[in-house]
């Protein structure tokens, strides 16, 4: 059986809008004072880096928690090169995964990161579907 995600997206006025989510939280979304707006909420293509760092996110740090691995912190940089011409979209993301810590097991993260990004992470299987993806895991003692 299928899940199904229904999301409601409300006008607000303006360029804003405010869109629902299963967790009960709202979210606001607008354009930028360039394009029209008061730049009061997330850009709608940068939400889709955001979710793809999250959910990739949400992976490594659930297999970091399950191979009781020690990391003092764990930032994800996505970067994404838009196209020229309308409509515009990604074509090509680096996604960085930066480990810090002392006693950093590079190997059992390198894992957990490659089981994200070929298994678990369904955001990043969309992306695959329209954008060439780089990954990129970087240790920091």
């Amino acid at each position: 059986m299928s899940t199904t995600n229904h999301i409601t997206t409300k006008w607000v006025g303006g360029m804003a809008f405010e869109s629902n989510n299963p967790s009960g939280l709202d979210l606001r979304i607008d354009a930028g004072p360039e394009s029209g707006g008061e730049g009061s909420g997330y850009r709608p293509k940068a939400l889709m880096l955001s979710a793809l760092a999250g959910c990739s996110g949400l992976d490594v740090a659930s297999l970091i928690k399950k191979m009781k691995l020690k990391v003092d912190d764990f930032q994800i940089e996505t970067i994404a090169n838009l196209t020229d011409e309308h409509p515009k979209y990604y074509d090509a993301v680096t996604v960085e995964y930066h480990f810090h810590g002392k006693e950093l097991d590079e190997k059992k993260l390198q894992r957990a990161v490659d089981l994200s990004v070929e298994k678990y992470c369904g955001v990043m299987e969309m992306f695959r579907q329209f954008a060439k993806l780089e990954i990129k895991t970087i240790f920091h003692s």
